[in-house]
């Protein structure tokens, strides 16, 4: 057995590259990521323990949305360090040409369990959450998948 350091990196494939990429840009930015790369298909950005490239999708899919629930991604999370930091993210959200599904609330996924969730310009569901000391770690927390998390 190994002991992960975390996810190294995701990179998304998006449609309406032009507006996803000044939307990715713009809010990962606002996360603190550092922008190390930037080509004509394809941006990577560095930070917090985390990595993102967003890459422009090509072909026949260019066009196409994100479609929730298909085989693939279902979301990706960023972890915020306060419940400030995410309802800072939801007031820079609501700046910004993307699709709210919910705003800043609680939710049963672990104990003060609180996110904000959105859709990216490609469809591609993205959250914010906190989560305060150890989470589902702690002593007696749970965990039961949402329904559309199966």
């Amino acid at each position: 057995m190994i002991e992960v350091n975390g996810v190294a990196h995701v990179i998304l494939t998006v449609s309406d590259w032009e507006r996803s990429r000044r939307f990715y840009e713009a809010f990962l930015a606002f996360l603190g990521l550092a922008r190390v790369f930037a080509g004509d298909d394809f941006v990577y950005y560095v930070g917090g323990r985390t990595a993102l490239g967003i890459n422009r999708a090509t072909g026949k899919r260019a066009a196409e949305r994100f479609e929730q629930g298909t085989v693939g991604l279902h979301h990706v999370c960023f972890r915020c360090r306060s419940r400030e930091d995410v309802d800072k993210a939801y007031a820079f959200l609501r700046t910004q040409a993307v699709t709210i599904v919910h705003g800043p609330e609680k939710g049963p996924w672990a104990p003060e369990y609180y996110s904000v969730l959105f859709e990216d310009p490609a469809g591609i569901r993205v959250e914010l959450n906190h989560v305060p000391g150890k989470g589902l770690l702690a002593e007696g927390a749970s965990f039961a998948p949402a329904e559309d998390y199966r």
